[in-house]
């Protein structure tokens, strides 16, 4: 199971905080938005979903900037981040933002851990069956109904309008890597009901909630090493707005392991620094 403690889940763990066994140890870390992203990518990277399918089926990769580093990992290169992006959030009052965003790259799918050229996720997942992956990402999180939520303002409903009819339809993994920074305070399902048509109409994006994998910070660590995390705490300044305080338990072998694993990615450059200093 997850130890994410969503719901009553905490119930299963508790004793173990309130009767620690030997040798059982806590420990906390913070994490900004672009580490918790490179964190969540190389959770995404060993998932044996993923694994697997890299092994013997397909892996859908969709564009986003999260999605950017998941790609990364299962390419084991750098590649030019910005270009692997379709929306973007930036400031709004930033005059050079979308210089982060110049050009494009196709997007990647992987058949038995190869690139195929020239196949689009919406065209791949066509021939997709069970045990394939797709792996798209989302702007909101709700994360104790585990739903997220994608801003929509093509008619068509985007990049995830084209390929989910197939993966719920033909039961494919749909895993959702998605920052813990993009926790809304409004439950998907409520703001989702605002009129859409009424959105639309002044040009508001639509909400479109939906369930999956869904792969944060939380999920990643707990990927990597035998631990029990959860989210103590969230935002910073000097750098670290975004971040995200984690308590990290275990047997303190693992705690160690789960330690030097982030240590490894702490110090990863800003979106913005990564994209422009390449």
């Amino acid at each position: 199971m997850s130890w994410g403690l969503v719901g009553d889940e905490f119930e299963d763990v508790s004793s173990v905080f309130e009767d620690p066994p030997e040798d059982f140890v806590v420990c906390s870390v913070v994490l900004t938005v672009s580490e918790g992203k490179r964190l969540i990518a190389k959770g995404v990277a060993t998932d044996a979903r993923v694994f697997l399918a890299m092994e013997e089926g397909t892996v859908a990769v969709c564009k986003g900037t999260t999605n950017a580093y998941v790609l990364e990992e299962l390419l084991g290169r750098d590649i030019e981040k910005g270009k692997y992006v379709l929306g973007n959030t930036v400031p709004a009052t930033s005059p050079n933002a979308g210089d982060a965003f110049q050009g494009s790259i196709p997007e990647v799918v992987f058949h038995k851990g190869e690139p195929v050229e020239g196949l689009s996720v919406a065209d791949a997942v066509k021939d997709m069956g069970p045990g394939d992956v797709v792996i798209k990402g989302a702007n909101a999180l709700d994360y104790p109904n585990q739903m997220a939520g994608l801003l929509i303002g093509h008619p068509a409903g985007g990049t995830l309008g084209s390929v989910l009819g197939s993966t719920y339809g033909k039961g494919l993994h749909l895993i959702i890597p998605v920052g813990l920074e993009k926790q809304v305070a409004t439950p998907l399902k409520v703001s989702s009901a605002v009129a859409p048509a009424l959105l639309a109409e002044h040009g508001v994006p639509r909400l479109w909630p939906f369930t999956g994998g869904i792969f944060t910070e939380i999920e990643a660590i707990q990927t990597l090493a035998e631990v029990i995390a959860m989210q103590i705490g969230a935002g910073g300044v000097c750098g670290a707005e975004g971040a995200i305080w984690l308590l990290i338990a275990g047997m303190e072998n693992d705690v160690t392991e789960a330690k030097e694993l982030i240590e490894q990615i702490q110090g990863e450059p800003s979106f913005w620094d990564a994209v422009m200093g390449q």
